[in-house]
């Protein structure tokens, strides 16, 4: 059925699903897990230069959302860890650009036989610009998807 399933994992309460759908398809059919977070790395294009109209308030925020996300990578590597209790072929990969691309990139690989992503993924200190990754992944993933909540 599957070999390999890759899921979005963010630590929150909105990729609890999707995480634990996956590691069920993954049980059931005996297929390597791979969970993925995605660093933002794009914030700075985000914000522009202007922002404040101070350096030292612009660097403050990128390294204030630098430290969150990278919090939020831990919470999601043990949110992972603690769903994937007990599947044999389990992998988490901390990946570094703009999540929609990333994923986008995921959904289209030919190793991935399913991309399991909730549709609120990466929204906890995400950029405004995430609520259309549902479908932009929609639109682009030549690989099986499947998108819950």
């Amino acid at each position: 059925m599957y070999r390999q399933i890759v899921v979005a994992v963010d630590g929150s309460a909105a990729t609890a699903e999707a995480l634990e759908h996956a590691a069920h398809l993954a049980r059931r059919s005996g297929a390597a897990l791979t969970g993925v977070f995605v660093l933002d790395g794009n914030w700075a294009d985000f914000i522009g230069n202007d922002w404040q109209s101070s350096k030292g308030a612009r660097q403050g925020f990128l390294d204030y959302i630098r430290q969150e996300q990278e919090e939020q990578a831990e919470a999601a590597r043990g949110q992972f860890e603690a769903a994937v209790a007990g599947l044999e072929s389990t992998q988490f990969s901390l990946l570094a650009g703009d999540p929609t691309e990333e994923l986008v990139k995921l959904a289209s690989q030919p190793s991935t036989d399913l991309l399991v992503v909730s549709r609120q993924v990466f929204q906890v200190s995400g950029r405004p610009s995430l609520k259309s990754l549902a479908k932009t992944l929609a639109q682009k993933a030549t690989r099986p998807l499947l998108l819950l909540g």
